[in-house]
């Protein structure tokens, strides 16, 4: 059965691409390669998946219904995988008209996709972002997260409700995956974690927000994609709701300071960083914590990778990779 994959050149898109295409799924790949960072990351990521098994990939705007119809030819796939987003919780202070573009057309587009084609399963990534100003910790998915502090967030919380209505008017089958903090190799280079890894080894001083109060419920890449592909495997037609959409965070429960990731990834480099300790900036969260109880019992997810391991597999790939990085 194919599967039709928004945003498969990014972090999470490629690696769980890669994952079902190994268990021997066709995977229909799309893209915009935006150059929010240097695509080439994004083009080393797509030669990662040639050769692997069925995979096709097609660089069009997801917010454009028929770019994705033309590229799709014809075929309807039975199930959609969508993570293509604009990302990023600073940029979306900067450009907020990239995130309406993005995040609120574009989701809109592979809803009404979705409807059109019948699908059996879609699902779709949200993020921890949503729980904003939330006091309440560890986040739970019943939470109230009509308080965002981001504009990204915003987008976010507009995706899950507009998956809400699409599933009670039409009876879509939808799943909503709440991302906390992901990382690992082929990463994103606006986070913490790469950002943090390259000025180490440039000897550049490290900016910490917040005089490092700041603690994340950092989650490894397999993780992640353990849990999305059983997502993808269990719809919310299965469970008994009177509506088929159902919401999970994807974390690793078990939150670190962020003074404890700047300490881990010094050891792995051997470097000690220059810091430079400021504020807190806008649109940032002082803590993330998921709740994971709901994955564990309905998506059998258990996050398996702590952070001192998971930044090691970083660092060694970090290593090879960074310097031809743009």
């Amino acid at each position: 059965m194919a599967v039709l994959l928004t945003g498969v050149a990014g972090f999470i898109g490629a690696h769980i691409a890669e994952a079902l295409l190994l268990e021997g799924r066709e995977v229909i790949g799309v893209d915009n390669l935006s150059d929010y960072y240097c695509p080439q990351l994004k083009h080393d990521r797509l030669r990662q998946l040639q050769g692997i098994g069925d995979f096709s990939f097609h660089q069009i705007d997801i917010s454009s219904r028929a770019a994705l119809l033309s590229a799709l030819a014809g075929r309807r796939p039975r199930e959609i995988l969508h993570l293509a987003a604009q990302a990023g919780v600073r940029y979306s202070l900067q450009n907020p008209a990239a995130y309406v573009e993005a995040n609120l057309k574009g989701h809109f587009t592979l809803l009404d996709l979705a409807r059109e084609f019948e699908v059996e399963n879609m699902v779709y990534a949200s993020s921890s972002s949503i729980y904003g100003g939330n006091t309440k910790i560890p986040f739970s998915e019943t939470d109230r997260t009509d308080d965002p502090v981001s504009f990204y967030g915003a987008t976010k919380k507009s995706n899950e409700l507009m998956a809400q209505s699409y599933a009670q008017l039409y009876g879509l089958p939808l799943l909503g995956l709440r991302f906390f903090t992901v990382y690992g190799p082929w990463g994103r280079p606006d986070m913490a974690y790469w950002i943090f890894a390259e000025r180490i080894l440039k000897k550049e001083p490290i900016h910490i927000f917040n005089h490092g109060e700041m603690s994340r419920d950092f989650t490894f890449i397999d993780d992640i994609v353990r849990g999305t592909v059983n997502a993808l495997n269990r719809p919310a037609s299965r469970l008994d709701l009177d509506v088929p959409h159902r919401i999970y965070n994807l974390g690793n429960d078990q939150p670190k300071q962020l003074m404890d990731l700047i300490r881990v990834t010094e050891a792995r480099f051997g470097i000690e960083a220059q810091k430079v300790f400021e504020p807190m900036q806008n649109g940032d969260l002082e803590k993330t914590w998921a709740n994971i109880d709901r994955a564990r019992v309905e998506l059998d997810y258990t996050p398996e990778i702590g952070l001192e391991d998971g930044l090691e597999q970083f660092a060694d790939w970090f290593r090879v990779y960074w310097k031809r990085y743009c």
